[in-house]
């Protein structure tokens, strides 16, 4: 595992097509915006592991990802970025 350090408003870029920026930090609980390509599933682990319990299959083959939403729990438009989400 690789365990990196990063401040409020800083980026970790994963694979040129993944950005993954903090966008909030409150007490013990880090708030994450998370930009990449549509067909790339993203999901809390407590959900990839009720959705593999649930299903019996392998959730990295799923299609079916979490809502995507901004920084104040509105369903993202489509083209939304981390960026957009933090500056709202």
């Amino acid at each position: 595992m690789l365990v990196l350090s990063r401040k409020k408003n800083e980026s970790i870029v994963v694979d040129d097509s993944i950005v993954i920026t903090v966008v909030e930090i409150r007490g013990d609980k880090v708030r994450l915006g998370i930009e990449a390509p549509r067909e790339v599933p993203i999901h809390r682990s407590e959900v990839r592991d009720a959705m593999a319990a649930r299903s019996g299959e392998n959730v990295e083959n799923s299609s079916t990802s979490d809502t995507r939403v901004n920084v104040n729990n509105q369903a993202a438009p489509e083209s939304a970025t981390a960026e957009n989400a933090a500056a709202e």
